[in-house]
């Protein structure tokens, strides 16, 4: 694919790194900070998920000289007990016992071929499902952190409770922090998106788009907010609301 048509794991990571030291910067005492490096850790195994995936390759062409081997061999047998046969003049109960045992050799090597023809596929669906559970539970702590930050208690007619969290934000701060939940969310989607360029399987397909629809209506709830944030004013419409 020509450049700017894929998602490109080593941008992802960097602009992953660069949010993360923009959120340390800005709320070095803030768990949120911790979160980005938590981030950074999943975009850095997947970066490096291509050459994790040697082994895959090497199983799967080792994969591939069994089966031959397997077709090979069947065949010879095959052969072989149908030219006996043949020499010395077997009977009727001769040649159903052969063909008994020939059409359970055939059932036996087709069941070994398919065992080894998706076995590698499914050790890398059951790895990439593995990663993208990382992230989708990454999305949740992120949503985690941005439910207490309520633009309403910066509303004169708010009376806070014994109950109330405190937040210790200005406005403006807690536009930045709820801005920089959004930008996270976001990476956790163009993370997820990665293995989309790697992978056709329907099933690691269907869960990286379940993971952006829940990330862009993680989004969706946090760009009210920043809409009601007082001295922020009304934010221009966010992508995942188009």
């Amino acid at each position: 694919m020509a450049p700017y048509e894929k998602l490109d794991a080593d941008a992802v990571l960097a602009t992953a790194r660069r949010l993360q030291a923009r959120i340390a910067a800005r709320f070095p005492g803030r768990n949120l900070g911790r979160v980005a490096e938590r981030l950074v850790e999943v975009a850095s195994d997947v970066e490096r998920a291509a050459a994790r995936s040697t082994w895959i390759t090497a199983l799967r062409v080792a994969g591939l000289v069994l089966i031959g081997l397997i077709v090979v061999l069947s065949c010879a047998s095959l052969v072989a007990a149908v030219a006996e046969l043949v020499t010395e003049g077997g009977t009727t109960l001769a040649w159903l016992s052969a063909v008994e045992t020939i059409v359970s050799d055939i059932v036996y090597a087709g069941i070994a071929v398919v065992f080894l023809w998706v076995l590698p596929s499914q050790l890398e669906r059951r790895r990439i499902l593995g990663e993208l559970h990382r992230l989708r539970s990454l999305a949740h702590v992120i949503d985690m952190h941005q439910l207490t930050k309520d633009p309403e208690r910066f509303a004169a007619s708010f009376r806070p409770t014994a109950q109330s969290v405190e937040v210790s934000l200005s406005p403006i701060e807690m536009a930045n922090y709820l801005d920089y939940c959004s930008e996270l969310l976001s990476l956790v989607s163009k993370t997820a998106a990665v293995y989309a360029e790697r992978t056709t399987d329907p099933a690691v397909l269907a869960t990286i788009s379940d993971i952006e629809n829940l990330t862009n209506g993680m989004a969706r709830k946090i760009w009210q907010k920043l809409s009601l944030v007082p001295g922020v004013g009304h934010r221009p419409t966010s992508p995942a609301d188009d």
